[in-house]
């Protein structure tokens, strides 16, 4: 039988979306006396009046474009919060830049116990925990989850593999969480050092696709490895499940949110099963953003989960409603490659291109210019290093070249 992280994953779909909706009143009606950003945003709507799914899609949807807009203008948050920043416990920053809240002195405040538990944490479980503590929120949002079911956390952040893969043999980690693609780069500098890593039996992923035959590799050595749906903006949004048979088809959507899918650029929601952009309503009192977007593709899945939880499930990420991918856990943007052709003026167009190199991402971006040299791939490099903070292969070529279909991030990676 399903161990539940609660009895909200098995309530009747009737009483959750009765709750569901109750509490979005709530909120914008607080919003609408605390947070000024979000009552310009939604303009005059009356709270009382958003009884269901029809009245939520009325509303104006909440973009990263608007949010960076209004930021700038009332910083830190846009007037997007129902409390001073100095009533947070931490600020962060992500690119755009946008700021972010957290409260971690307040249990589980992202919500990604549930999909921790889903995974299998438990109380007494060390975590090691490779997301970045260093103004992103990444760190905090997983070590909250971890600490709300009563797991230890080795906070090991980002970089110096060889260190981090000595203390977490030290230590002697159980589980982890981080990218997909690190947690391989940490067993396979274990085994090169002679440490052993065999005590860690789970895994939760996020920040990147975790593909099949990787998924594959990591059950080969005992590891049972799911994958959640978050981010810095709203929190936990969806989390893989498990029954008998192992890991189940889809996402379950998280209980503390509201999810639509709708036509990428609209707010109009499609018809079920159609691919879409989905939006997000976090039920946040602190931090409620309501119909935000958030720029993935995704689909909802029919019917309820064999795992027993009753909630809505989606199909999980399926590519982004416009060119901006993530590589290596990091959104890359066509205003960012902008920039980098900007930075050389003898530079005319580009494309980036995003694979699969044994089990890793890499990216390869080709350049036009009306004399291409290696001199000028070297210099390219090292603005995309440090416009992307990633590293790739550049390539130069002359003007006519790239093909002319208007991309600017070909990602040509598979997800099955």
């Amino acid at each position: 039988m399903t161990d539940f992280h609660d009895d909200l994953e098995t309530r009747d779909p009737a009483l959750r979306e009765a709750a569901l909706f109750a509490s979005l009143r709530s909120q914008i009606a607080r919003a609408q006396a605390e947070a000024p950003g979000i009552s310009r945003h939604l303009g005059g709507v009356e709270a009382a009046a958003v009884t269901g799914w029809a009245e939520l899609a009325a509303l104006p949807v909440l973009r990263k474009s608007a949010l960076i807009e209004m930021q700038r203008a009332d910083p830190p948050f846009g007037g997007l919060t129902t409390r001073p920043a100095g009533q947070f416990d931490h600020v962060f920053q992500s690119p755009g830049p946008i700021y972010e809240p957290g409260l971690s002195s307040v249990p589980d405040w992202w919500r990604l116990g549930r999909a921790l538990h889903a995974a299998g944490f438990r109380r007494g479980d060390i975590v090691h925990n490779s997301f970045a503590y260093h103004l992103t929120p990444a760190g905090q949002m997983m070590e909250s989850g971890a600490r709300a079911l009563g797991c230890a956390v080795l906070a090991a952040g980002v970089g110096n593999t060889e260190a981090q893969a000595g203390a977490a043999a030290d230590v002697g980690v159980t589980a982890y969480v981080g990218t997909p693609d690190f947690l391989k780069v940490l067993l396979d500098k274990a085994a090169e050092i002679g440490r052993d890593l065999s005590t860690i039996r789970r895994a939760l992923v996020s920040g990147g696709p975790l593909f099949l035959s990787l998924r594959r590799e990591y059950a080969d050595r005992g590891i049972s490895c799911l994958q959640c749906y978050a981010t810095a903006d709203v929190g936990s949004i969806a989390y893989e499940t498990t029954d008998r048979s192992g890991v189940l088809e889809g996402m379950v959507v998280d209980e503390g949110v509201i999810l639509e899918i709708v036509r990428p650029g609209t707010g109009d929601p499609v018809p079920a099963g159609e691919v879409g952009e989905v939006l997000v309503t976090a039920l946040n009192p602190d931090y409620p953003l309501i119909r935000f977007a958030t720029g993935d593709l995704s689909a909802v899945l029919p019917g309820a989960s064999p795992c027993g939880r009753t909630n809505m499930r989606i199909k999980g990420w399926m590519g982004r409603a416009d060119q901006t991918t993530k590589i290596k856990g990091m959104f890359v943007h066509p205003e960012q490659i902008a920039e980098i052709v900007n930075r050389h003026p003898e530079v005319v167009k580009a494309r980036l291109t995003v694979t699969r190199v044994g089990e890793r991402d890499a990216m390869t971006l080709a350049v036009e210019a009306a004399t291409p040299s290696p001199e000028l791939a070297a210099a390219v490099g090292e603005t995309m290093q440090a416009v992307l903070k990633l590293r790739g292969e550049v390539e130069a070529a002359i003007p006519g070249s790239l093909p002319n279909d208007g991309k600017v991030i070909d990602d040509i990676r598979k997800f099955d």
